[in-house]
């Protein structure tokens, strides 16, 4: 149902259910990462007035047990979300809702951590405060331009289409195959995906 993805890492769909609700991805290396992507599969929904609270946890420095911080959350509505966090405080947060017990945390180590999926009421999920530091990066929205900006492009050019039969001879005019185009507008889609500022280099 869900999915995590790290830049630069493989996706990650296989979730570990801790219990019927709540859904957990191992984080190895968290030290090296800034932002985290959490996404639906777009496979199962949420039944109907639930949404999803995302959690991150790394081992507490002086207790070594997990601390869990809520980051915000996702919907059917906003099935996906990067939030950034590098700069979190191990001393904020609380063991809510996943516990220190769990079979998960006790593999808890210096180079681990966890990021947790709560399912929950939307009633309740809205009345939450994520954790300060963890506010959703501005990339969220910049990858939906950039999708909306692809689905443009590529709409208009294919409402130019023709046939090879149905082109007409001129020789000042030069052609690009559509294929051309949809070639692009998947690779784009895709380089976006793994790091939506690839763009910078």
């Amino acid at each position: 149902m869900f999915g995590c993805l790290v830049a630069g890492r493989l996706v990650q769909t296989d979730p570990v259910q801790v219990s019927s609700d709540k859904f957990v991805f191992n984080l190895p290396d968290y030290e090296s990462v800034k932002h985290v992507v959490v996404f639906m599969l777009g496979t199962v929904p949420f039944p109907a007035d639930m949404g999803g609270a995302v959690y991150f946890s790394f081992p507490d420095p002086v207790t070594g047990g997990p601390v869990w911080q809520l980051l915000g959350f996702i919907t059917n509505d906003k099935p996906s979300a990067i939030f950034k966090i590098s700069g979190l405080q191990a001393g904020e947060g609380g063991a809510h809702p996943f516990g220190s017990s769990s079979s998960f945390s006790s593999s808890s180590s210096s180079s681990g951590a966890q990021v947790g999926v709560s399912v929950e009421p939307l009633q309740q999920l809205v009345q939450q405060i994520p954790v300060s530091g963890a506010s959703v990066s501005t990339v969220d929205s910049f990858l939906q331009f950039t999708q909306k900006m692809l689905d443009s492009l590529f709409n208009y050019a294919a409402s130019f289409a023709v046939t090879q039969n149905q082109i007409s001879p001129n020789r000042t005019e030069t052609f690009i195959p559509s294929s051309c185009v949809l070639r692009w507008y998947e690779n784009f889609q895709r380089r976006m995906v793994q790091n939506p500022n690839y763009w910078k280099n």
